[in-house]
């Protein structure tokens, strides 16, 4: 299979689930400057083609990995701190291009997610994994630090957490993975499929535009203080009372419905 970020638009009633596969099975899918590249672009064509998307479902082509980090390969032959600076950038360009996209991103964890990997994990929205899953940083071990997105991980399993995974290089199963707070759920390797189909079919029932203001919302929330954060709120909440095209607003429409099936059940 060739390297490629591989994708697939599913059309739903409710809208479009978009799953994307980092296809490089041969190398446990870890990230050369092509895939780099090319997930950033495919992330930002899917939401600019689909503007009914609903959700993007990221995996790792074949059985064993995820995400196996960064390539060895190439950061080995970077000549410059130039040269570095302008890889590790295209790094946190793809980890941006995840959290900056406007609807929840899913990360289907099924087997290594390591470096780069793992940092693209965190900036996925949700994480479930086999149970086979194994998590690192391994960075320190070949000689660079942990660096961009790797910043996101105190905020998920805390400092001393975090130390531990970029300091000693070590890696933590799956179990482990979830105890910690770095997955939000883990499942058997068989089961992985049904568990994300779950989570999708939740989304599919929830408002598209809410969950859109809810995920925008938490950004702002990342990078503001309580009282800014709490001032966002009322803002986000106001905006979802604007009336759509159909002169309604999914407030009026989705409790409507809700009152109308509350009245049945009494």
């Amino acid at each position: 299979m060739n390297t490629q970020i591989l994708k697939t638009i599913t059309r739903r009633p409710r809208g479009t689930i978009a799953h994307l596969t980092v296809s490089r099975p041969s190398k446990l899918n870890a990230l050369n400057t092509s895939l780099l590249l090319s997930l950033s672009s495919t992330l930002k064509f899917i939401e600019s083609s689909n503007k009914d998307l609903l959700a993007v479902v990221l995996t790792g082509a074949g059985p064993k990995s995820f995400i196996g980090g960064a390539d060895i390969a190439e950061m080995a032959s970077l000549d410059s701190p130039f040269a570095a600076r302008e890889f590790i950038s295209k790094v946190s360009d793809a980890c941006s291009a995840v959290r900056n996209c406007p609807v929840p991103v899913i990360a289907r964890v099924n087997g290594y997610a390591l470096g780069a990997g793992l940092e693209i994990a965190a900036c996925c929205d949700l994480r479930i994994a086999s149970r086979n899953a194994v998590f690192g940083m391994p960075e320190v071990r070949v000689g660079i630090p942990s660096v961009v997105e790797a910043a996101l991980l105190p905020g998920l399993i805390g400092w001393g957490r975090t130390r531990r995974l970029l300091m000693l290089g070590e890696n933590i199963g799956a179990e482990e993975a979830l105890n910690w707070g770095l997955v939000e759920k883990v499942v058997e390797t068989e089961e992985l499929d049904d568990a994300v189909e779950g989570w999708l079919g939740l989304l599919e029932g929830n408002g598209p535009l809410a969950v859109r203001k809810q995920k925008a919302l938490m950004r702002i929330w990342e990078d503001s203080s309580l009282d800014q954060a709490i001032r966002a709120g009322v803002d986000a909440f106001g905006e979802s009372f604007v009336t759509d095209a159909q002169g309604e607003t999914e407030p009026k429409r989705m409790m409507g419905a809700f009152l109308k099936g509350k009245g049945k059940r009494s």
